[in-house]
């Protein structure tokens, strides 16, 4: 009689697979939610930039800050949840028509990566006086390692 061989894995084999499996999740995990933290933080900026616009527009037009209707979309990556139609919580929009300065800040909510909730970014438009009148700059509050390129660190702030 011939003697049947056996196939399969052997237990050795088995737990080296998972301990490299082990290894590479252990390294991929914390590399994709920087990942997810700095495409939320580009999110965020590339919103909120384009309100420029409309900031420009009413203050051009001459019209008030609060009739400025400003066509914000709502977000979820911005405030606190629970957002009501037409307002959103964690977005602050201001500028004054005497000196030209404006700002917009928006405030990282709780749909928003961990690392980076409770976070700002912020576009500041410089006064009538500056240098650089009329120019929009952004910075904001996140670490390093999330912040998008063309926005710098909030005074304070890491990096």
């Amino acid at each position: 009689m011939k003697a049947q061989m056996q196939k399969g894995f052997t237990l050795i084999e088995l737990m080296i697979v998972v301990a490299i499996i082990g290894i590479l999740a252990a390294i991929a995990i914390p590399q994709y939610q920087n990942y997810v933290g700095k495409s939320q933080v580009s999110r965020v900026m590339s919103e909120t930039g384009a309100i420029k616009t409309a900031v420009e527009s009413c203050m051009m037009d001459g019209t008030a800050e609060n009739d400025c209707n400003i066509g914000w979309a709502l977000s979820n990556l911005i405030g606190e949840g629970g957002v009501d139609v037409g307002e959103q919580e964690g977005l602050e929009v201001t500028y004054d028509l005497d000196d030209g300065s404006a700002s917009i800040v928006a405030s990282f909510g709780t749909n928003a990566s961990s690392a980076i909730r409770g976070e700002n970014l912020t576009w500041t438009r410089a006064d009538n006086s500056a240098d650089n009148a009329g120019s929009w700059s952004c910075t904001t509050s996140v670490e390093n390692k999330f912040r998008p390129s063309g926005c710098a660190a909030e005074e304070g702030g890491e990096g």
